[in-house]
């Protein structure tokens, strides 16, 4: 648990977003990660201040009913706090973790296309002859006749 604590503490959050270029949705799932995680650490520490110990002799002495305040104080005493098994959650997390990282890869994958395609776009583009150059007769092959034929 310490462990997990000091490298939250040395994540730095700004740096994650710019290095990796996190954009739109993304960015916006990291921020709100970044304010729960501000908000469990702050609340953590808030409690983890606060006193933990009841004193139950200034209850015995102010309350008439001393024997609620045994019958609570033995409560107290024999409380055990529940564990949990975390396993679960974190096989849900990686699941999570995996189908997000297959979807990153078919996004780069795509996005990768895309951009062969817009390069050869561009190439053509450039490659092509001016507007100024073209005569009526030059784009005939490209046009009507090419498409139809000659109609006599």
């Amino acid at each position: 648990m310490a462990a997990g604590r000091s490298a939250a503490l040395k994540l730095d959050w700004t740096k994650i977003s710019t290095s990796l270029g996190l954009k739109g949705q993304t960015a916006t799932a990291l921020q709100a990660f970044k304010k729960r995680n501000d908000d469990a650490r702050r609340k953590v520490n808030l409690l983890s201040q606060q006193a933990q110990t009841v004193d139950f002799k200034h209850y015995r002495s102010t309350l008439n009913n001393t024997q609620v305040v045994e019958e609570i104080e033995g409560h107290f005493k024999a409380f055990k706090p529940a564990t949990y098994d975390v396993g679960r959650q974190i096989k849900a997390i990686e699941a999570f973790e995996m189908q997000a990282v297959k979807s990153a890869e078919e996004t780069k994958g795509k996005v990768d296309g895309e951009l062969r395609d817009l390069e050869k776009t561009l190439k053509n583009i450039e490659t092509a002859r001016p507007f100024e150059d073209l005569t009526v007769v030059s784009t005939l092959p490209m046009g009507f006749v090419a498409r139809y034929g000659i109609l006599t």
